[in-house]
């Protein structure tokens, strides 16, 4: 009789819980990378909660199944891709940029569209193939959802439905992303590794450049947007202003005149209600010598707010004066509601790979935490004329720790503390912003961060932001160019034996290697911050056998993280596994082992026939891409 009852009990739960499902749990959708077009990476859902994540299982997976092509001397990158989710099917990136629709609720792959990029060879960003996700359109006139993939130096319009180009877009739903530029470009040495912005019938597009193209007239930013029915271009945006436009004075020796890179590699955000876009831009050519181009170099390493309807300038704030560190703006704008001095405030926050957190208003561009200009280290190279002051973040707490000295040597064995300090003896030290120098100068952070591309995830609710951080120095030389602005020979910093590891290949600085934080935007405070991840090769180290170690080390990784409803930060960042940490404490509540892959993608979530999902991408580089599904 009591099996009885438990099994009635048990019928009568799951009968509850299916008309809960049809009626109170309806699906929800992950339209756009970030989750929203303003890049919160915030999720209301809580059906997975703090009491809950414990039981989170691996649902299904995917695999790229992609590999080096000897034929074309290709290799994929690191698994970098969100998934988006529209209308039940979800939709992504490989890292050979095929694009993939997924059955989200199984992983069952619906169709797949190859745009062969690997045919132009192997991009030389020293990473192999890398891409972030793609976006979605609805044609209003029509109905039609398409999907847009900026690849390498191609938009590509895809019928959401079958995967095929759409005719009417472009030629044969092909845009040539190359026409229209200043100068003639090697299509090799143009790349996209970030998905497109859609705003109303416009698709906007920035681009990568490797940092290692160094020559004079070497691929420019431009920022442009197209018609989405046609693939007409609409407007463009000069990153690198040309002459008589508004920052061309900045560029001294009419250094404008052949200048590229200052693109927008990373992710855009866009206020849709006011059209507004942010880009955040990246340094100008090259990333560690600036003699071929004095002043101030607008509008690199700056945060640049447009008219998203005709591309014009309304505003915006230069991060980095004559960058020369590689200190570009890596992740994506979020645009957040503070409630700053009692009033609710539309703000865009801003972080940086040194550590800052700059935080504006989105209309006007006026900073709402204070920003000085503070007196930094002077350059020792001939030729190069460094910013005598950079803009710090004041108002708000740094994210990282910064600048290195003698005090910072490992100290895991006196033998590795020797010979740290012996090292940093040679190389050139000091705060944050000491630039390059023919000694080495060894800069924290690295150029990866402190903040990466992974950007932050805001809670509005409580108005705190959440950031993975890489805490990993790194050792740089000014790439020094000839007359024509090419570096002769290969400067040090191309070269990999270069490296800030000792004869033990374990980090010269002291551990964690990586951080996660949460900061209150409301109250400008620090709300935790504890170490995140961990470094299996440096713990099992035999030169390590013996030594107590901290609990976690620090995973060094630019991928970002996504808030939810039920109280949980989801993160990976570079680690050897998949975390779901509550939000106050920054306790970790859940972890999934992902053997021998690193977690290389940002998170995203949804909710499909009842079940909330998070799903992440993770392997690489090489073969053994990813995406991996969990639900309870």
């Amino acid at each position: 009789m009591l099996r009885c009852r438990a099994v009635f009990a048990l019928m009568f739960l799951a009968a509850t819980s299916s008309i809960a499902n049809a009626r109170g749990l309806p699906d929800q959708d992950w339209p756009h990378y970030g989750g929203d077009q303003g890049g919160m990476k915030y999720s209301q859902l809580a059906d997975i909660n703090t009491a809950n994540v414990a039981q989170l299982k691996l649902a299904w997976q995917w695999k790229t199944g992609e590999e080096p092509l000897k034929d074309f001397g290709t290799s994929p990158g690191v698994f970098e891709a969100t998934p988006v989710v529209v209308d039940g099917v979800m939709y992504l990136s490989t890292p050979y940029n095929r694009v993939v629709a997924l059955d989200p609720a199984s992983g069952r792959e619906l169709w797949a569209y190859d745009p062969k990029a690997y045919a132009d060879g192997q991009p030389p960003n020293g990473m192999g193939f890398v891409h972030r996700g793609v976006a979605v359109w609805r044609d209003t006139r029509t109905g039609a959802l398409r999907v847009l993939m900026n690849s390498r130096y191609r938009l590509i319009e895809l019928d959401a439905k079958t995967g095929r180009p759409v005719p009417g877009f472009g030629n044969g739903g092909v845009v040539d992303l190359l026409d229209g530029l200043q100068w003639p470009v090697n299509p090799k040495h143009y790349t996209n590794t970030s998905p497109p912005v859609v705003y109303r019938d416009l698709v906007i597009v920035g681009n990568g450049v490797a940092d290692r193209l160094m020559y004079r007239r070497d691929p420019p930013g431009d920022v442009r947007a197209y018609d989405a029915r046609t693939g007409r271009r609409v407007w463009s945006f000069h990153t690198v202003p040309w002459d008589g436009e508004f920052g061309s004075d900045t560029w001294g020796n009419h250094s404008n005149r052949y200048t590229g890179h200052t693109n927008v590699w990373a992710p855009m955000t866009l206020d849709e209600s006011r059209g507004l876009l942010y880009l955040p831009v990246s340094t100008p050519s090259n990333d560690f010598y600036g003699g071929n181009r004095p002043g101030a170099n607008l509008f690199a390493d700056s945060l640049v707010c447009l008219d998203a309807n005709t591309g014009a300038r309304r505003w915006h704030y230069q991060l980095v004066h004559h960058g020369l560190w590689d200190y570009d703006m890596p992740g994506p704008p979020s645009l957040v509601r503070l409630k700053i001095g009692g009033k609710m405030v539309d703000a865009v926050v801003q972080l940086t790979k040194q550590g800052y957190v700059f935080v504006f208003d989105r209309a006007t561009g006026r900073p709402l935490w204070p920003i000085e200009e503070r007196p930094v280290p002077a350059s020792d190279v001939p030729g190069e004329q460094a910013a005598p002051t950079q803009p710090v973040s004041v108002g708000l707490p740094t994210l990282v720790p910064q600048g290195v000295s003698l005090d910072d040597a490992t100290d895991l064995t006196p033998e590795l503390h020797e010979e740290a300090l012996a090292l940093l003896r040679r190389l050139r030290t000091g705060p944050v912003f000491t630039p390059p120098s023919a000694q080495g100068t060894i800069m924290r952070p690295g150029d990866i961060g402190g903040a990466d591309w992974g950007g932050g995830a805001f809670d509005p609710r409580t108005g705190t932001l959440y950031i993975k951080l890489t805490n990993d120095p790194t050792l740089v030389y000014p790439d020094l160019t000839d007359a024509e602005g090419n570096v002769p020979a290969g400067g040090p910093n191309d070269s990999s034996e270069v490296s800030l590891l000792l004869r033990h290949h374990i980090p010269v600085l002291k551990p964690p290697y990586a951080y996660l934080d949460a900061v209150d935007l409301n109250a400008g405070r620090m709300v935790w911050q504890v170490p995140f991840g961990d470094n299996p090769e440096v713990r099992q180290h035999p030169a390590l056998k013996g030594v107590t170690l901290p609990a976690k080390l620090g995973a060094v990784g630019a991928a970002g993280i996504i808030v939810t409803g039920g109280g949980l930060v989801f993160a990976g960042g570079g680690d050897r596994a998949f975390h779901a940490i509550d939000q106050r404490t920054g306790t970790d509540l859940w972890t999934y082992p992902t053997a021998d892959a690193r977690t290389t993608g940002t998170p995203m979530t949804y909710r499909i026939g009842g079940h909330q999902f998070v799903v992440i991408a993770v392997g690489g580089p090489g073969a053994g891409a990813t995406l991996l599904a969990f639900s309870l």
